[in-house]
């Protein structure tokens, strides 16, 4: 076996052991502990229960306080629990602000499911890892893709076709330059092409006008990307631009434009959707015949109540048939076919011939991830920012291995069809200016009408102040409660309209404790569950302030390359220039901030 993919075999080895010591609720892993490490929801308010997909049951819960939780991305492995009880297994559907939604793998909802403490912690994600390894065991024995991964885990750069500027006719006439060159390589080339897409450079407008000219070329395309936000995204880009989609996987929590482009949301109303509602209600018939039945009874109760659990399981494994027989003729019918890698892996749709495969976010996208679907399509794009944070990676032993170096990582160093977008339209010149210099080689270039006029970049330092970092009541997380006192003083007396600013942190304890004194108005989050998004003021509270000149995981520049393109007016960044001015990449946002924006001390706010 190729050495890399024994290399990528062991991490996800180490990634499943990580996941089941960090994930574990026991006596050494407190809920706590859990809790203070994002890992764990508690207690939940059950607010609605409902049976949605395939007739399985799903919950809905509101929390008392927002929690700080970006490990919990839609799609996650959990398992609800309460004291005393076994927990069930399932996934989360959504995550937003104080309310979510899961969904529970099970025949119905736990008696206990509406008692005091009941809870969800993330669990390992068994079914991801079971599919990565399957894959990656599998790869060598199809030719053509191995060739691929021998390529891209080779000495030597390929697929050098370039663009032969055939004429198009943009659907889409406001596209500039480098966009229009994106759009005929991923129409001309063969093979793989890269999409370099820097913050704000539109990205996706520019895949959407791709996808539209290769389905006038006559072709069917599948469309992938690591998370279901991201998917949509796309999706709804191409639902107004009148593409026949199909958004398959985790859609019950969609809104109403993607859901009439699901399974189910185009069979609803269908003669086989009344079908499926009559064996939902056969179904429901059991069910309370079976809820009869409560906790304490005997071995004969026990057994019929087993007996009619398995009938609600075999009619739900009916009810699956069903759809998956209806939902073929919409599969041949799709000019585009969307979803995660899981996704479309569990959609069975390997007998279809699509001709390219677009990869949205494959800067989020784990290396096993994309061999689940490369083989579903003949040619390939990779649209993303490798200088942007890369996939979150649990292990830090796989993640020393380059477990967390994404599919796109991997590739750029060995395609030549790679493409950069090459202009922004989000931020003033100067906030963009230092990530163009520093990560983008001077070539990321600002529109016109985002020149600068006046300062829109600001570092005030807290060096000397004794603002130091300290740990929270947990113990593990940091927090600095002197930066959030000048956040407060900062919306004052720049007079920020809280609606329309961020405070961003690389710390989820400084997210936490921020929630808790700052106005509610404002959007608090973690530099990580921030990208992609943007705000018009962003606050940036860097946390770390020791003696020591220790700036933990800020060393890792693409979290802070993330956190200063998320403006689009105004940045401020606060921090301690006398822990952070000794790393390199830190002193020349420093000195960029002197030349092209207003370097403030702490004392102008200590008045």
């Amino acid at each position: 076996m190729h050495p890399h993919l024994q290399l990528l075999l062991k991490c996800i080895e180490l990634e499943e052991k990580e996941q089941s010591q960090r994930y574990r609720l026991d006596q050494q892993h407190t809920l706590k502990q859990l809790k203070a490490e994002g890992l764990a929801l508690h207690p939940l308010i059950i607010i609605r229960k409902n049976f949605g997909y395939a007739d399985y049951p799903e919950i809905s819960f509101k929390l008392a306080f927002p929690p700080e939780a970006n490990m919990f991305r839609d799609g996650a492995a959990i398992e609800c629990f309460v004291a005393g009880q076994d927990p069930v297994k399932g996934i989360l559907i959504s995550l937003e602000g104080k309310s979510g939604e899961f969904r529970l793998y099970a025949p119905d909802f736990p008696d206990w499911i509406e008692d005091d403490g009941v809870g969800i912690k993330l669990a390992p994600d068994t079914r991801t890892t079971t599919i990565m390894k399957k894959v990656l065991n599998e790869l060598e024995n199809n030719k053509p893709l191995y060739k691929l991964f021998e390529q891209l885990h080779g000495d030597a750069s390929f697929d050098g076709n370039g663009v032969t500027n055939n004429p198009l006719h943009f659907h889409n006439q406001r596209l500039n330059q480098s966009q229009q060159l994106a759009v005929m390589a991923i129409t001309e080339n063969p093979g793989i092409t890269i999409v370099h897409g820097p913050p704000g450079t539109g990205k996706t407008t520019t895949l959407i006008e791709a996808i539209i000219q290769l389905i006038k070329a006559g072709e069917k395309v599948l469309v992938s990307a690591p998370s279901n936000t991201a998917v949509d995204n796309i999706a709804k880009g191409l639902i107004k631009g009148g593409v026949n989609l199909l958004r398959v996987g985790n859609t019950s929590k969609v809104d109403e434009t993607i859901f009439a482009h699901t399974p189910e949301g185009r069979l609803s109303n269908s003669r086989q959707e009344k079908e499926i509602k009559q064996l939902k209600i056969r179904a429901e018939e059991f069910r309370r015949m079976a809820l009869k039945y409560k906790r304490s009874f005997g071995k004969a109760e026990r057994e019929q109540r087993n007996l009619l659990f398995k009938e609600v399981k075999n009619i739900r494994t009916e009810i699956k048939k069903l759809q998956a027989y209806n939902e073929e003729k919409l599969f041949a019918e799709a000019e585009v076919i969307a979803g995660t890698p899981i996704g479309l892996y569990d959609a069975d749709v390997d007998h279809l011939h699509f001709k390219t495969l677009v990869v949205d976010e494959a800067g989020q996208c784990i290396e096993p991830l994309a061999w689940s679907i490369f083989p579903l399509a003949d040619k390939i794009v990779l649209a993303g920012d490798h200088w942007q944070l890369p996939p979150t990676v649990l292990s830090n032993e796989a993640a020393l291995k380059g477990f967390n170096r994404s599919i796109l990582e991997v590739a750029v160093t060995r395609v030549k069809n790679t493409f950069l977008l090459n202009t922004q339209y989000r931020m003033r010149q100067a906030i963009a200016g230092f990530s163009s210099n520093y990560f983008y080689n001077d070539l990321l270039l600002t529109a016109e009408h985002l020149q600068n006029t006046g300062v829109h970049l600001t570092f005030i330092d807290t060096a000397g102040s004794g603002h130091q970092e300290t740990h929270g009541p947990d113990g593990i997380s940091l927090q600095n409660e002197g930066e959030l006192q000048i956040v407060q003083k900062l919306l004052e007396t720049e007079q920020l309209d809280p609606l329309k600013t961020a405070l961003i942190s690389p710390y989820s304890g400084q997210a936490v404790a921020a929630k808790e004194s700052l106005p509610t108005s404002l959007r608090i989050s973690t530099v990580d569950s921030f990208q992609g998004q943007e705000k018009e003021n962003i606050i940036v509270s860097l946390v770390r302030s020791n003696d020591d000149g220790d700036i933990g995981f800020l060393k890792d520049y693409r979290r802070m390359n993330v956190a200063i393109t998320r403006a689009k007016e105004q940045l401020f960044v606060i921090g301690d220039s006398a822990t952070i001015g000794a790393d390199p990449f830190y002193n020349a946002f420093l000195g960029y901030v002197e030349k092209h924006g207003n370097y403030r001390t702490v004392w102008e706010f200590e008045l």
